[in-house]
């Protein structure tokens, strides 16, 4: 059923926001320009007062009020979302480099970005922890014809439709609540409108405590594979196909949700929807992943029961942004990042900032930007 058949099922009543105080956090803040392809992803450590900003080729850090304390430049990979440790204070964020078969979770110590230019590989910065799982995925001969065809949508290789990974967010276990905190990681899923099995979003949990066995540092031009062999949980949610998976991975225990932003798919019979909320209190149920070559079953994740819905595909969901960044802040309060190019004097860059908003609960979206109080109020 296309989009415009999507609607508010009558059984259903979004969760409107409780009165509460705005956190005292600035509504806005600038993440500059530099010349990268685009922002990724956003998180804040609110204690120390800095928010670090992923550039897809570069990590830059800034204060609350947007000045520059420094940036980790020389990655030749993708960066993707990034969300903040708070155990340990650092930064993980998703890196890929699809010609080398090879993606990492980048491990980043904030506390040491403290000057421009940092180097990812000779400044002591950042480590890496290699996810065999995405790899077996994304080189999945599919057809069957002996060859792997690489990193393109327009193939019938890559299980699940597997891009690489996007998505990261720390939080409990799906369907616990509290507990440990998880590393969830979001598959990449290549947009590809004429493949059944590429239907699902796909997040590897894992548990980090021991991590550090795995850390080390990246060498670009020979990249290691010290990492885990198998991921400690593996899940599916039923979305339709989207363009390049989860971008931005956020839990959200106000809401209690696992908040996933995409860009939006392209199939027909798909109400094709832009951000959706899985609902983190329910246990993982055991069933098929449809569309898939042979019947297969695993653990499916549940979309909460409020938002659109589609009745053709029963997918619930709504309209939003938030794939350029997205960071809870807790109490219904979020920064939710927008970016753009920019021409700086004949040279082309991407900037990104971010503006704070409040939960609603409204269909179709759940937000509203937090106006700014003007100084001296």
């Amino acid at each position: 059923m296309a989009a415009s058949a999507s609607l508010l099922a009558p059984s259903v009543t979004a969760t409107a926001a409780p009165e509460r105080a705005a956190p005292s956090l600035p509504t806005h803040i600038y993440g500059g320009a530099w010349p990268t392809s685009h922002l990724q992803g956003v998180t804040v450590d609110t204690k120390k007062g800095y928010a670090y900003w992923s550039f897809t080729q570069m990590l830059v850090k800034t204060d609350l009020q947007g000045n520059v304390v420094g940036t980790v430049k020389g990655l030749t990979g993708h960066l993707g979302d990034i969300d903040l440790n708070h155990e340990d204070g650092r930064v993980y964020g998703s890196l890929e480099y699809k010609a080398a078969e090879a993606f990492y979770i980048a491990v980043f110590d904030g506390d040491r970005i403290n000057r421009v230019g940092m180097d990812a590989e000779t400044d002591g910065v950042m480590t890496a922890v290699h996810l065999d799982e995405v790899v077996e995925d994304f080189t999945a001969d599919m057809d069957g014809d002996g060859v792997f065809d690489g990193d393109t949508a327009d193939t019938a290789d890559h299980r699940y439709g597997c891009s690489g990974i996007d998505g990261v967010s720390f939080g409990p276990g799906f369907g616990e609540r509290g507990g440990e905190q998880k590393l969830m990681v979001a598959y990449g899923i290549y947009s590809n409108t004429s493949r059944t099995d590429n239907d699902h979003q796909v997040v590897l949990e894992y548990d980090i405590s021991d991590w550090q066995k795995y850390e080390r540092p990246l060498t670009q031009s020979a990249p290691h594979r010290s990492g885990p062999k198998r991921p400690d949980g593996k899940y599916f949610v039923y979305t339709g196909n989207t363009t390049y998976g989860v971008q931005n991975l956020q839990y959200d225990p106000y809401t209690k949700s696992w908040i996933m932003a995409v860009y939006r798919g392209k199939k027909e019979g798909f109400p094709n929807y832009s951000f959706f909320t899985v609902d983190a209190t329910a246990e993982p149920e055991r069933g098929e992943i449809v569309g898939q070559p042979e019947p297969e079953t695993r653990e499916l994740l549940t979309l909460r029961p409020d938002g659109l819905y589609d009745p053709a595909t029963g997918i619930r969901g709504w309209e939003f942004h938030g794939n350029y960044g997205f960071h809870v802040l807790g109490g219904g309060y979020y920064y939710v990042a927008e970016g753009r190019p920019v021409d700086d004097g004949g040279v082309q860059k991407s900037e990104g900032e971010v503006y704070l908003y409040r939960w609603t609960g409204k269909t179709p979206t759940p937000f509203e930007r937090v106006a700014v109080t003007p100084r001296g109020q």
